[in-house]
């Protein structure tokens, strides 16, 4: 199954995104916060982004979905951080709206969905309109 990762800068966003996700596809057991710093502040870090990703990796990739500004830059540094631990990496980041882009994501995965249409699903959640 693809694996999700949720960046934010606050941990307390992150893991929310996580269990709204969760439960939107319960089967789905690789959706991984990664949000904050160590001491609890706000911000992202590229290793605590880097780990999320081991650890949401199931063999089918992992699909980043993040919230604003630093945090892009810190999921691609991430990437990078692992490629020069010289670990093969298959993740992507979505430009995706956080909360709509997980739920759909996840739902698109725990429906035995590819990286594509995992990260299809997650950028599509964009267009769809609320009213």
């Amino acid at each position: 199954m693809v694996g999700i990762v949720i960046v934010s800068h606050s941990w307390k966003i992150a893991e929310g995104v996580c269990d709204l996700a969760r439960e939107m596809a319960q089967e789905h057991e690789k959706i991984i916060p990664a949000g904050g710093l160590d001491d609890g502040s706000i911000g992202t870090d590229a290793q605590r982004i880097a780990d999320a990703i081991v650890e949401a990796e199931a063999g089918e990739g992992v699909v980043i979905i993040a919230d604003i500004g630093s945090s892009i830059m810190s999921a691609e540094a991430a990437i990078e951080l692992l490629e020069d631990e010289g670990r093969e990496v298959n993740a992507v980041i979505a430009d995706a709206p956080i909360v709509e882009g997980a739920v759909c994501a996840a739902v698109e995965a725990v429906g035995g969905g590819n990286m594509d249409s995992v990260l299809t699903a997650a950028e599509e959640a964009k267009e769809t309109s609320k009213l």
